[in-house]
């Protein structure tokens, strides 16, 4: 059992206060035994049965209240019925008392406690016990009652004060552990991006380094091999040195949430013609067109390329319809120019929403300082069209 009796009561008000009504009895049952023949209301059965009805009320007390209040004020009927009431309806109104100061608002708890004590008051007036048996007078059970409606009803205002401060407490501490753990997070994610800007700069100086004995090494190769070999051994270490702290780097961006590295290797320009063929087996036929002599090229560059080519084969799987698609790579000496057209009906009419395909082809076209178009045909059918500077590989700087 999860929790506990005490959790599974808590779970259950109706069956905790159900036993609490039970306790009502037991308590009855033995006063009654204590008591002289005089107070008694009969035979024990007779007795309990009587603290049955009286006690009843207990058991709704917090599923429904005001019924429970209106169940107990109907008992006051017994002593003008029975003379002496039995004790469990003393205990049944000092528990409703209680229970109505201690769950409810204070104009709620004050208004229950004037209705359940206010006909008490009453009936003490009007029908008072015998003085040869109590030697006590109506004033005296008035006074004695009002005691008790005062100290239940404060007692129930008391615990409703120090529950509701318990709560404020416990909300107060999970705010502040929450903000308590942001602000750690926020600390370990200032500190790793100045880490990453320290690792870029590293690496940005060992790239810089490699590249100019690179440049050194390829004029000199022929007048002096020692030197370039020399150059060329520098640039080995630096290589393995930059490498080390791009996997330093990486690990430093990369968060829990973030999965592992994909090892698997880059797509490049020629995956564009199996990526063609997919696209064409899925239902949109494609013809791939190549202008000009596919040279090297940097991996970021393909990788782009590549990337444009297949977010705009998607949309227009996705958008074009019954249509075609014609995708035009275009290699000049300076650029390199990719197109992706189709004879659809293009994407939907959304002016207030931008793609994330299309903010993703935008940043990898700038990322090299390129330009991107994107837009419906003149005569139908959508346009992609993204034109990238290239250096090609090979040339040595002057």
């Amino acid at each position: 059992m999860t929790g506990g009796p005490r959790a599974l009561l808590r779970r259950h008000p109706l069956a905790a206060d159900a036993l609490s009504a039970v306790a009502v009895v037991l308590v009855d049952v033995v006063f009654v035994l204590l008591s002289p023949q005089e107070f008694q209301l009969g035979p024990l059965p007779v007795a309990a049965g009587w603290s049955v009805l009286c006690a009843a009320p207990v058991a709704l007390r917090r599923v429904a209240p005001w019924p429970a209040v209106v169940a107990a004020m109907a008992t006051l009927a017994l002593p003008v019925l029975l003379g002496p009431a039995p004790t469990a309806q003393s205990l049944t109104f000092v528990v409703l008392t209680y229970t109505m100061a201690a769950h409810r608002p204070v104009r709620t708890a004050a208004a229950a406690t004037v209705v359940l004590w206010l006909p008490v008051a009453a009936v003490n007036v009007l029908t008072p016990a015998d003085d040869t048996v109590l030697g006590v007078g109506p004033a005296y059970l008035v006074l004695n009652n009002l005691l008790t409606a005062v100290v239940a009803y404060a007692v129930g205002r008391a615990v409703r004060a120090r529950r509701t401060s318990t709560e404020a407490l416990r909300e107060r501490a999970r705010s502040a552990e929450q903000n308590q753990r942001s602000l750690a997070e926020q600390a370990v994610a200032d500190e790793r991006r100045r880490i990453a800007r320290e690792l870029h700069d590293v690496v940005a100086h060992h790239v810089s380094v490699m590249g100019v004995l690179a440049t050194g090494a390829r004029r000199v190769l022929r007048r002096d091999p020692d030197a370039a070999d020399e150059a060329i051994a520098t640039i080995e270490d630096t290589s393995r040195a930059t490498l080390r702290e791009m996997r330093r780097l990486l690990d430093v961006l990369r968060t829990d949430a973030e999965p592992a590295a994909d090892l698997a290797p880059q797509p490049s320009l020629a995956g564009i013609a199996a990526l063609v063929e997919q696209v064409r087996e899925a239902g949109l036929p494609v013809t791939l067109r190549i202008e000009g002599t596919p040279g090297p090229l940097e991996e970021g560059v393909a990788l782009t390329v590549y990337r444009i080519v297949q977010e705009a084969l998607t949309n227009a799987l996705k958008h074009a319809g019954n249509a075609t698609a014609v995708v035009r790579l275009t290699f000049g000496a300076a650029f390199l120019a990719v197109e992706v057209t189709d004879t659809g009906r293009g994407p939907g009419p959304a002016p207030d929403r931008i793609g994330h395909g299309v903010v993703g082809m935008r940043e990898r076209v700038g990322l090299y300082g390129g330009t991107l178009r994107t837009g419906a045909r003149p005569g139908g059918g959508y346009r992609v069209y993204a034109r990238i500077p290239v250096e090609r590989f090979g040339a040595v700087p002057a």
